[in-house]
């Protein structure tokens, strides 16, 4: 993680870091001594804050910039918002699945979820869901996690599964969601608060259905949604997932739309408004420096002197 280190100075053209405690505050007093973080006050800076707990004691002073982040679940509406950040898919844990040959029949299972039952904040959710469909038929509801065998079990579960949920954990969003779209299995979020990556070139109701969690968690009401989704729905569904799964693969080198890609074009699409912000800020520049020249030329001679 970003916050994890220390910028402590260039060397023969590299880069070099060490590991700091105190590594938040000291990249704060980095950028904001460079001349080029200066004439923006860092709007024109693109800083990578993924993880959900990312430069947490910085984010105040650096919310000028354009952060790529997860969600914003952790972050104040001031600090971080969707007109002003770029939110960056998970990375999937399970591996894609390139040759799928699957169909509505093939999907065995109706419904699939795994993974940690109790979260904190808006995950509270999780525990009811349990409740109401550990029990249902065609329905795969259980713990677990990435050890032991945990991902192939995942890979198992989603490839053999028509939908996959999407509940809302620690933060609205989860590598759940993508584990689910590179598997091509139908996503069913629920998670009132969430933001998707690339949602303003992505309609993401063609290859996932949304519940509200007050309607998820009122009995039967999950499953009769999910059965009235006939083999026709479901199946142009699929398709698109597999048409723009690409989208949400990290690869090296980059190839052309997927997740980097992708990710770079939604910072493009933010220069305009940032570039309005620029523009706007310096419409009073002039008549400021007249005001303070005269203090500005004391200081000078004061420094001289």
């Amino acid at each position: 993680m970003i916050s994890s280190y220390l910028i402590e100075e260039f060397y023969d053209g590299l880069l070099m870091i060490q590991p700091c405690f105190s590594a938040a505050e000291k990249l704060v007093h980095f950028l904001m001594g460079q001349e080029v973080w200066r004439r923006s006050g860092g709007k024109n800076h693109v800083i990578v804050m993924h993880h959900p707990n990312s430069m947490v004691i910085a984010r105040e002073q650096l919310r000028s910039a354009m952060f790529i982040v997860a969600d914003f679940g952790r972050y104040s509406p001031l600090i971080g918002n969707v007109e002003k950040d770029v939110v960056a898919p998970y990375k999937h844990v399970v591996p894609s699945f390139a040759k799928d040959f699957s169909s509505f029949e093939s999907r065995n299972i109706l419904l699939f979820f795994q993974g940690a039952l109790f979260r904190k904040h808006g995950g509270y959710i999780r525990q009811k869901l349990y409740a109401l469909l550990k029990d249902e038929k065609e329905v795969h509801f259980t713990s677990g996690n990435t050890q032991r065998n945990g991902i192939r079990a995942a890979t198992e579960g989603m490839r053999s599964s028509k939908f996959c949920l999407n509940i809302a954990g620690d933060t609205p969003s989860s590598n759940r969601l993508f584990d689910a779209i590179a598997s091509h299995c139908v996503p069913v979020i629920i998670s009132d608060e969430i933001e998707l990556p690339y949602e303003d070139v992505l309609d993401y109701t063609e290859f996932c259905i949304f519940v509200q969690s007050a309607d998820a968690v009122k009995k039967g009401f999950l499953i009769r949604l999910l059965n009235s989704v006939k083999k026709e729905e479901w199946t142009r569904m699929w398709q698109k997932l597999k048409e723009v799964s690409h989208h949400f693969e990290y690869q090296y080198p980059v190839q052309p739309d997927d997740a980097v890609h992708m990710i770079w074009k939604a910072v493009a699409r933010k220069l305009p408004s940032v570039r309005l912000s620029l523009h706007k800020g310096k419409r009073y520049s002039r008549s400021w420096l007249a005001k303070h020249r005269d203090s500005f030329f004391s200081l000078q001679k004061l420094d001289r002197g």
